[in-house]
């Protein structure tokens, strides 16, 4: 079944996620280009392509393996902000408000997976 990505508010949200990402990272250390500053954006960006790439797919069952992905690198997005405050890139008031919004894209994830696995 074809999911439509841009109906649905967790896929919204996670775009709107990355631009803050972007914004934030745009202000770290140039010496951190290819390190941790890629590494945090590809992973953002991972969240709505895989959303998108799984309402594509032929049925819930492949829809919900890319909502897995989408779910691990939000789990991975959580992880490098907080190492971001550690390394002093981002303010912890800054990083609380990203790790905010990723914990309710990985909710938003979760109940939509739930709802999947119900149908």
């Amino acid at each position: 079944m074809i999911h439509n990505f841009r109906e649905l508010k967790v896929w919204q949200k996670s775009i709107y996620m990355v631009k803050n990402i972007y914004l934030t990272t745009a202000n770290f250390p140039k010496s951190e280009t290819y390190g941790i500053t890629t590494q945090i954006q590809r992973a953002a960006v991972s969240i709505p392509a895989n959303i998108s790439e799984g309402c594509g797919r032929n049925s819930d069952k492949e829809l919900s393996r890319f909502l897995d992905i989408a779910l691990g690198s939000a789990f991975e997005l959580f992880t490098l902000i907080t190492l971001s405050v550690e390394l002093n890139y981002v303010t912890k008031d800054s990083a609380e408000s990203l790790l905010q919004e990723i914990s309710e894209i990985q909710k938003m994830i979760y109940r939509l997976k739930q709802k999947l696995n119900n149908t």
